[in-house]
């Protein structure tokens, strides 16, 4: 018996193509340019999988799919999309689809795709068809701001609308900037629990010793400066959302601790003997590798496998390039407005620098260089002299020329902090500030000492500060006097 697929789609020329393709591999095609008629089709022809197209006239393709598989839970749907839409995935998996893709189609790839679909179908085919109800209102306000529609983005966004609904524990593993936190909310804001509180935690940030209770909370006179009880976030999340962010940098015992929590969804405040029982769902996020943690015996084995139950790993900007115009674009945008800039993208040119850029620091870095960009841009289109300040390309001359105007200074030292600032802050926590500005004191009295052969009274001059002040400078810095 041949297989028979529906396809719906209001381009005629798609239709007939996709209609010649599959006829020859030995299939029956149903060909409809709305979705008006789809539940009367899937509840009278019985097709064993649809192709539908999100953008059609009248109803949408997500209002179509959500109604056909009232009508056959069992028919494989697979969405299609000529746009760029994060919303459009995680709601087409939401709603029951098996798979979604771009167009234009890789017809290899549609015909693989459509060939397990089937074979899906096969295995779950329901004998009895329920009868057709109004379709629900489907929202389609994008609410999260994550941006990418590369093959590695799209497969994020599917597993998305697979699990968003379920209270399953996420690990989110990407490198810094990648956007972690904000996959995290994109979870958040298409689950069950959206309508209840969202709260982050910086592992990182703060002192283990503070840590327990900043999660679990304490009592009074639990410790020193114990002087009231404290709810710990933990409790504040009871019926919602968790986002543990760097959990790799908790301690073995803040481990423990945690995983008693996901495994009993209990724990007692730090000083109290009260077991308090939660409901909280966990997505914790980590830029380290968990699995080498491990082996270094620094990350619990029994944690890591309890916190995966569903695992996400954002790739790095340079691992998805093509992503980068949308990413500039909507920054872009954004900024604009922010400043009240009247700027409506980039010239070539521009984008031709942005694309040769290494990114180590990733979306977080590309959005700083826009951000800093649109402040000094003065024209309509942000042109490669707007980007020099802040991009890697730029030649040594350059630099100096930079520094030299001194409209840029905060540009010039932002463009050399940017790439290390994650790494910075991750070794010198608590003392950024000090470390920084005694460095960069340093850097400057030294080579203006060199630059004034030494002489105290004329690089006091140049610098515009004190003699005293310049001698306090020279011997807290172990300054050479030549």
């Amino acid at each position: 018996m041949k297989s028979r697929l529906l396809i719906i789609d209001d381009d005629r020329a798609i239709l007939e193509m996709m209609k010649q393709i599959f006829e020859g591999e030995g299939m029956e095609v149903i060909l409809e340019e709305s979705g008006e008629a789809a539940e009367r089709i899937v509840a009278t022809q019985h097709p064993n999988a649809a192709i539908i197209d999100i953008s059609l006239p009248g109803r949408t393709g997500l209002e179509v799919l959500s109604s056909v598989k009232k009508v056959d839970p069992g028919i494989a749907v697979i969405m299609t999309s000529g746009q760029s839409s994060t919303q459009f995935a995680i709601e087409a998996m939401k709603y029951g689809a098996y798979d979604y893709l771009t167009k234009p189609f890789d017809i290899v790839k549609l015909k693989a795709v459509l060939a397990k679909a089937l074979e899906c179908n096969l295995l779950s085919r329901k004998v009895l068809y329920t009868k057709a109800v109004g379709p629900e209102k489907i929202d389609d306000t994008n609410t999260d701001v994550m941006i990418g529609s590369s093959p590695e983005m799209i497969e994020i966004w599917k597993m998305v609308g697979k699990v968003a609904q379920t209270d399953a524990t996420v690990l989110i593993q990407g490198e810094s900037g990648t956007g972690k936190e904000l996959l995290a909310r994109a979870i958040y804001n298409n689950s069950s629990r959206m309508n209840r509180p969202f709260m982050a935690v910086n592992c990182a940030a703060i002192p283990e010793n503070l840590l327990e209770s900043e999660l679990f909370g304490h009592e009074k006179g639990a410790f020193t400066d114990a002087q009231s009880r404290r709810i710990g976030k933990f409790e504040q999340c009871n019926g919602a959302t968790l986002f543990l962010d760097e959990i790799g940098e908790m301690s073995l015992v803040n481990q423990g601790k945690l995983l008693r929590v996901l495994e009993n969804q209990t724990f007692e405040r730090v000083g109290g003997n009260e077991t308090i029982k939660v409901d909280v769902r966990i997505i914790a996020a980590t830029n380290k590798s968990l699995v080498n943690a491990v082996k270094e015996k620094s990350f619990r084995i029994d944690l890591f496998y309890r916190l995966r139950v569903v695992s996400f790993y954002l790739p790095a900007l340079r691992d998805r390039i093509e992503d980068l115009p949308l990413l500039v674009n909507f920054f872009t945008r954004k900024f604009a407005r922010k400043y009240g800039k009247k700027i409506s993208g980039l010239a070539p040119e521009s984008l031709d620098i942005l694309l040769a850029q290494k990114w180590e620091g990733n979306i977080r870095e590309l959005k700083n260089v826009i951000d800093s960009a649109t402040v000094i841009s003065k024209g309509e289109l942000l042109m490669p002299d707007d980007l020099d300040p802040f991009t890697q390309t730029k030649r040594t001359a350059d630099r100096q020329s930079i520094a030299a105007d001194t409209d840029n200074y905060y540009a010039f030292f932002r463009s050399l902090l940017e790439p290390v600032f994650e790494k910075i802050c991750l070794k010198e926590k608590g003392t950024v500030f000090e470390n920084v500005n005694s460095g960069l004191e340093k850097a400057l009295v030294e080579m203006a000492m060199e630059k004034g052969n030494f002489n105290q009274v004329y690089v006091s001059k140049l610098l515009g500060i004190s003699r005293n002040t310049l001698r306090e400078r020279i011997e807290r810095f172990n300054i050479g006097t030549g």
